[in-house]
């Protein structure tokens, strides 16, 4: 379960955030992301609607981590393991938030770990 703060701070983020990914090798790959969303208070559901990098980071077990900013210009990283889906709950989630115009080929799912706000520790 996501602390309050962080569910507040959500809310009052700037639409776009940094999604980031290591592949196999230890080079990080960060992507801006709109398309995304706070599922049951607990995860964070990103469309892949034009990954590549990202997908390959996914397929080879990477972790991941999302960065967002709120409107009063304060951070937040969260941290954790990755999961992708093309059906289930995730997906149809996904598929609910995420523009027609867009693809939405998956659904790749942060399983939140760690909450920081700068250096520090949330969680």
């Amino acid at each position: 379960m996501m602390p309050e703060i962080i569910k507040e701070a959500w809310n009052r983020r700037q639409k776009a955030v940094v999604l980031s990914t290591v592949d196999a090798q230890g080079m990080p790959n960060s992507i801006y992301v709109t398309c995304i969303s706070l599922y049951e208070d607990t995860d964070i559901v990103v469309a892949d609607n034009y990954f590549c990098k990202t997908k390959q980071n996914v397929e080879a077990g990477t972790k991941a981590s999302v960065l967002f900013i709120t409107d009063d210009n304060i951070s937040y990283q969260l941290k954790g393991t990755v999961s992708y889906h093309t059906e289930g709950p995730y997906f149809t989630f996904m598929k609910a938030f995420n523009p027609a115009k867009h693809p939405g080929h998956g659904a790749l799912v942060l399983h939140v770990q760690e909450i920081y706000s700068g250096a520090k520790s949330l969680h």
